[in-house]
């Protein structure tokens, strides 16, 4: 992670054995919005990412599963477009 850069935003995606997957969505509900089935998304700064990056490890096996953090800047390069029924509950960050 840049520390020059101050992140504000996350998208977390992830991919986890069956056996470490509840630890894993009750880790990133701790920290962020859940999206859909293993997307999370939301509000965290740069110690919070690496608090969540420090628990995450704990739990997962590094060779066989996989969490992808996408961190923004700035809403002003980013856009999102959804297609089909939204999830009851979410939150629209990007008018």
């Amino acid at each position: 992670m840049n520390k020059n850069v101050n992140y504000n935003y996350v998208f977390l995606f992830y991919d986890v054995g069956v056996k470490r997957v509840n630890k894993v969505f009750k880790k990133c509900k701790k920290y962020l919005n859940h999206w859909q089935k293993s997307v999370f998304r939301g509000p965290l700064n740069n110690s919070e990412i690496i608090e969540l990056k420090h628990e995450l490890k704990k739990i997962i096996n590094e060779k066989e599963d996989f969490i992808s953090i996408v961190k923004i800047v700035n809403f002003n390069y980013v856009g999102e477009d959804n297609l089909g029924k939204p999830r009851e509950n979410s939150e629209d960050i990007f008018i």
